[in-house]
């Protein structure tokens, strides 16, 4: 119940350390903390190195290593900056937000910025004296501690650099991301909750909450709207996370009697925000893929082997989705209904810009072609039937947009 009660809250807290100033404030948060506690050790020292070690033998350490991370964290912010924006100009803009919680480069920064914080918090406090002669020791060992962390953050950093915005990069972030998603859902289809659908039996009168503000659906917390649902309520959630609500528009329709009160805190059981998310929201994953195959189809770019090599990572992604051997468990929250995502949106999401913008480069037509054929074998029978129907509509926006006969026929083939 603790935990129904606080999945919310730590998924804020889980979005909130995945942001890039989060995580290096902690660093140099720590930093500080290091710098200032050095007195506090200064006890269990033994002499013999306070005699040999002194402030003469720290400072120019100290100096030479809050110069240079200062250089260095700027240049690499400079780098990870321009890599975003290659990466959301070759690839597709929503990239950059899954970029943006990449740990390396996260951890990374937040090392060079730890270490010029301890540095330049060290460096002040020896100048106003409040370090002793004997506290030298204790600096120096941080140091070296600091130090060897740099050194890895470095030879991580040098490894990530050959990577970082590329399309293999940006690829693999995307791809990844959406199997996560998926693998998620394959395991709690309604997120925890009985499954909305066409054999739901609603009570006649319900009560809508209406949404607090206009955009996306983002998060539900399902434990907490379980408890507002009590003993004798049922929620009905109209608008799942990833779709798109405006301000007092019905989220949800509560059946059974509740309070203002109770209406208030179902409707701040979401969390609504300008832009689509990935933690509950698989369809958003196969999107982000398929917008790098369509960027790679336009005319400035004319790259249709992106476009293919995307194309064969959906088609990967929603066979493992539809084969997936682990059984969903049981709902955990039963007093909550939630829609589960529809095997034709995934396949829509996933396709359908594709086989608009590669309909005229026969290359990329039979792959999606071969693919999408492949997926009409999955057993899951409402994905074979939408990969089945994808199919003949790709087939048909290619025989429009085909000038050569024998493409046509080379397509039909297939």
């Amino acid at each position: 119940m603790i935990r129904q009660t606080l999945y919310l809250p730590l998924m804020l807290l889980r979005r909130a350390w995945r942001r890039l100033g989060v995580r290096v404030a902690g660093f140099a948060l720590l930093a500080g903390i290091a710098a200032l506690a050095a007195p506090a050790v200064e006890p269990w020292m033994p002499e013999r190195l306070a005699s040999r070690i002194g402030p003469d033998a720290v400072m120019p350490v100290l100096t030479i290593l809050a110069s240079s991370m200062l250089a260095v964290s700027t240049f690499s912010l400079n780098v990870m900056v321009a890599a975003h924006r290659a990466a959301a100009a070759n690839a597709t803009p929503r990239i950059h937000r899954l970029l943006l919680e990449d740990t390396t480069t996260q951890s990374v920064l937040a090392a060079f910025i730890g270490a010029f914080v301890y540095s330049l918090t060290t460096i002040i406090l020896f100048r106003a004296k409040f370090y002793g002669s004997e506290t030298a020791v204790v600096v120096m060992g941080v140091t070296i501690f600091v130090v060897a962390m740099v050194v890895i953050a470095m030879l991580r950093w040098i490894e990530h650099l050959s990577q970082l915005g590329s399309m293999d990069d940006s690829m693999a972030v995307a791809y990844d991301r959406a199997r996560r998603s998926l693998i998620a859902r394959t395991r709690e289809p309604a997120l925890g909750a009985n499954p909305l659908d066409g054999n739901t039996v609603m009570p006649e009168r319900t009560t809508p909450v209406p949404a607090l503000r206009s955009g996306y659906v983002q998060l539900a917390d399902l434990g907490r709207l379980q408890e507002c649902a009590g003993k004798s309520a049922s929620i009905y959630i109209t608008h799942a996370p990833g779709q798109h609500v405006l301000r007092g528009q019905p989220i949800a329709q509560v059946g059974g009697t509740v309070s203002d009160a109770t209406l208030d805190r179902i409707a701040h059981c979401f969390v609504i925000g300008g832009i689509r998310t990935h933690e509950q929201d698989p369809a958003f994953g196969l999107t982000t893929l398929s917008e790098i195959a369509s960027r790679a189809l336009s005319p400035g770019v004319n790259d249709p082997g992106t476009a293919i090599e995307v194309v064969t990572r959906l088609g990967t992604l929603l066979w493992d989705y539809a084969t997936n051997d682990s059984q969903p468990k049981p709902p955990r929250f039963s007093r909550v209904f939630l829609p589960v995502p529809r095997d034709v949106d995934m396949v829509d999401a996933a396709f359908l810009a594709t086989a608009r913008d590669g309909a005229a480069q026969i290359e990329v037509a039979r792959a999606l072609r071969r693919v999408l054929l492949a997926l009409t074998e999955a057993p899951a029978k409402d994905l074979a039937q939408a990969a089945s129907d994808m199919a003949d509509r790709a087939r048909d926006h290619a025989q429009l947009a085909l000038k050569l006969e024998s493409e046509k026929d080379a397509l039909d083939r297939v």
